[in-house]
């Protein structure tokens, strides 16, 4: 018989509800007792526990652990094989963690009454458990030697240890886990977090609301435009610490930009002295150095500080090197070269005083479009043609990915672990660094058929790919995206490089044939773009 609805209504007044929408009540409830007791709260933790009615933990947990304190075995392998929800698996490794613990302290005891009492546990409660023979064997063989066997002094650490053992092998509900609110609340942040499209300001999450960000986070706003250059600018790239800016031209000059506080740039030097124009250039990790690679130059090693050049790497020969990478010690560089005439196309290591290290050559050596070492010096990863090739270093295996079209050049992240790559068929695909990557991510949008376009990682954790083109415009992706979210209008001519700046998510900058650096910067909290 149905009641009515007003009786339904009175019949639950007053009751509380087992569940809260998907949430059991009482794990929640457990759950927050934890976190208090962990935060140091007690005196909260105790009267959430004595008004809610929910205990942290339920009976059998404080049994078993008295049990175990007191060595009441038996006691405490019948509480075990009460406990609900836990497998035959896991039960058997529980009741052996308990004799085992009997046993060894028998053992510590001495005497033939000990060992007679040990050898009974052995043979009449661990053996029949089926557990791994390798482990009873180990036990048989300390009951000659007393290996592992616990001293009287100890036994009270030792049943703790035994305990806290147990409680791992035991379901979630009988002992909730440690950390285990906290967890959840940075799980959901973390899964707010990825899904917000326009994610880059760290300091923005809050727990007192959703998390989500304004598409003004990211770097769109033109606000400087830096006309240092009177020809095509082809590469730009941010020093490490985000305090410098260098760009490179087809004016033969490459600049050095000093970032302000007020993310306003001024020109602390520029750099002359190649005779053809520099297509790429490479700052030291600890940032003192630049590297200039002139178009069928030597390379040119430059003290930031200055603006001096101190080296001419290649002597008497001018290698057309086609790129170049730092190790992290900031004493060693790696360059692809190939020499006038019919030589080999090499890869080299050498020192600051342009001192040849190691050298790859020969007819296994393919031409190389661009390179890069990874921040911590493991891997070297060079891109040719149609191939994507990883060298682990120093053990000099290799292995590569092979792309359908042709590769104009390669970035990685700021944590060594993805590489990018600009392709000509108008794609730029992120590659996982390891031999188990298969399947890249594409990104599309952008436009790339007949010129080198540089592509960057960028902005807060490197969530992001931004990218020059052929149609003047740079173009954003969020990492997993395949479409663009952002199209930065501007430029009057092809978008060559772009660079994020690594200790300011909010600034990214980009380099055209139109003769400029343009930087671009996201909207402050509170503030409106124009």
């Amino acid at each position: 018989m149905d009641l009515p609805e007003s009786s339904v209504s009175r019949a639950d007044e007053g009751r509380t509800p087992r569940r809260v929408g998907p949430v059991d009540r009482e794990e929640l409830v457990r759950v927050i007792e934890q976190s208090l007791y962990s935060l140091g709260y007690r005196r909260a933790a105790a009267a959430l526990e004595a008004e809610s009615g929910v205990p942290l933990y339920p009976p059998e947990h404080d049994r078993l652990l008295l049990d175990v304190m007191a060595g009441r075995w038996d006691a405490c392998a019948e509480t075990v094989r009460a406990v609900a929800g836990v497998g035959d698996a896991d039960r058997a490794v529980a009741e052996f963690l308990l004799w085992r613990a009997h046993y060894l302290e028998l053992l510590g005891t001495g005497g033939d009454a000990g060992l007679r009492r040990a050898r009974e546990v052995l043979r009449r409660r661990i053996a029949p458990l089926g557990v791994d023979r390798r482990c009873v064997h180990w036990l048989a063989c300390a009951m000659v030697s007393c290996e592992g066997a616990v001293a009287p002094e100890a036994v009270v650490g030792w049943r703790i240890a035994v305990f806290l053992d147990l409680v791992e092998v035991l379901p979630p509900w009988f002992h909730v886990p440690s950390g285990r609110l906290e967890h959840l609340v940075e799980s959901a942040v973390t899964k707010q977090v990825a899904s917000c499209i326009y994610h880059n300001l760290p300091d923005e999450i809050t727990l007192f609301q959703d998390h989500k960000c304004h598409e003004q986070h990211i770097p769109s706003k033109c606000a400087q435009i830096l006309c240092g250059h009177n020809n095509e600018v082809w590469f730009v790239r941010f020093s490490n610490n985000g305090d410098y800016l260098a760009s490179s031209s087809s004016d033969f000059t490459a600049i050095i930009w000093k970032v302000e506080k007020d993310d306003t740039l001024t020109k602390k030097h520029c750099l002359q002295g190649h005779q053809k124009p520099i297509s790429f250039v490479a700052w030291s990790p600890n940032d003192r150095m630049l590297l200039t690679c002139g178009t069928g130059e030597s390379l040119k090693l430059w003290n930031v500080d200055t603006g001096e050049c101190n080296l001419k790497f290649g002597g008497s020969v001018d290698y057309i090197v086609s790129s170049c990478a730092w190790f992290p010690n900031s004493e060693k560089i790696v360059c692809a070269s190939s020499e006038p005439g019919s030589s080999p196309n090499r890869i080299f290591t050498c020192d600051l005083e342009g001192r040849e290290l190691e050298v790859w050559a020969g007819d296994r050596i393919p031409k190389v479009s661009d390179l890069a070492v990874t921040p911590d010096g493991q891997h070297l990863i060079f891109v040719s043609c149609n191939d994507i090739w990883i060298r682990e270093l120093p053990k000099g295996r290799e292995w590569r990915f092979r792309e359908k079209q042709a590769i104009s050049s390669l970035s990685i992240s700021g944590d060594g672990q993805s590489l990018i790559v600009n392709l000509n068929s108008q794609e730029i695909h992120l590659w996982e660094i390891n031999e188990k990557s298969t399947v890249p991510e594409k990104f599309k949008g952008h436009k790339q058929e007949k010129f080198v376009i540089r592509s960057c990682f960028g902005g807060s954790d490197s969530l992001f790919i931004a990218s020059g083109s052929e149609d003047s415009q740079v173009y954003i992706w969020k990492r997993h995206l395949e479409t663009p979210i952002k199209v930065l209008h501007g430029h009057t001519m092809i978008v060559n490089c772009v660079s994020w700046n690594p200790a300011r998510p909010h600034m990214l900058a980009s380099a055209s044939d139109d003769h400029t650096v343009r930087i671009w910067l996201a909207c402050k909290t509170g503030s409106t773009c124009s």
